[in-house]
């Protein structure tokens, strides 16, 4: 089932071309946040997926008549796995993550605005995240699984050459694109091997598989949820593959689209027009500068 908030942050399912209100459905999920709403239908699955399933089969409106908003507007954690795929390498890094603000939260549609500070460049990541179903605290690998929901595209925008590093660097306001909808798990047969996606302004620029990932998804959460609490609704995005990073430019169209996931729209604003050197997937490949994002001055660096 394919779940979003559309127009006012009403909750709907995707039925083929169509989103379906299903408001009725859900009327006595506790609320005063959008978030709540999704949370506690995440919480209730059970209870809700049949009753979601029989309204996904009425009446509904073309999704591209409404404004499609953040699936999950304002999540209590918004973990990241850092450095997570092999990359060409024999044995993965040291497990590491990061946490982003829930105010980098933006939607499908919505804008990137990159901020007036000294970055040496600005990029964003495809990658697949977690949507958590209840909450996990010191889950076990052997576990891991059964504590997610489902799946949804993600984009961890990044400010690179700033320090402290993952504060400065991610977790800005709107660095956070998701959707343009949740996925629930039943979809995704195999997680661990889904292709990833993005354009820069219809230019393929990433293109990869998670079947590459260096800590494979029960380790991060397994992981994650040694570190703290993790509540359904949560997101764990799984890192990417760092093969075709490239700048974001004030008026970029970004495409993102997990495999099975749908496909997530952003545009890039910056007030500054700030420009960097764009290449191709293929010219830094020939280059052997795959898995290296540029920096000013036309020098590349690896990326953490």
């Amino acid at each position: 089932m394919k779940l979003l908030f559309f127009d006012d942050f009403k909750l709907g399912v995707l039925n083929g071309t169509d989103v379906v209100d299903v408001m009725d459905v859900v009327k006595d999920v506790p609320r005063i946040h959008p978030q709540d709403l999704i949370a506690g239908v995440i919480e209730r699955w059970d209870e809700y997926k049949p009753l979601l399933e029989a309204a996904s089969k009425g009446a509904g409106v073309p999704v591209s008549s409404v404004r499609i908003r953040p699936p999950l507007p304002r999540p209590a954690n918004i973990a990241c796995m850092a450095v997570n795929f092999l990359e060409g390498r024999d044995a993965p890094v040291p497990i590491n993550a990061f946490n982003k603000s829930p105010g980098a939260i933006i939607g499908n549609n919505d804008t990137m605005v990159l901020p007036d500070m000294p970055a040496q460049i600005f990029e964003g990541e495809a990658e697949m995240a977690i949507v958590i179903g209840k909450r996990a605290r010191n889950v076990p690998a052997s576990e891991a699984m059964s504590y997610i929901f489902g799946y949804t595209n993600f984009i961890d925008g990044s400010a690179r050459g700033l320090a402290p590093q993952f504060y400065q660097v991610k977790s800005r306001e709107t660095f956070a694109p998701i959707g343009p909808f949740i996925v629930t798990a039943d979809e995704i047969p195999d997680p661990q091997h889904v292709q990833i996606k993005l354009w820069n302004n219809g230019t393929l620029m990433q293109d990869y598989n998670t079947d590459d990932m260096g800590h494979k998804i029960p380790r991060c959460i397994e992981f994650i949820s040694a570190q703290h609490t993790l509540e359904a609704g949560d997101i764990l995005a799984l890192g990417t593959n760092h093969g075709g990073l490239n700048p974001f430019m004030d008026g970029d169209k970004i495409e993102i689209e997990g495999e099975g996931l749908g496909r997530l729209t952003v545009t890039v604003k910056d007030d500054l027009k700030r420009t960097w050197k764009r290449e191709t997937r293929g010219e830094r490949a020939k280059a052997g500068l795959e898995g290296f994002t540029p920096q000013v001055g036309g020098k590349y660096a690896p990326q953490a």
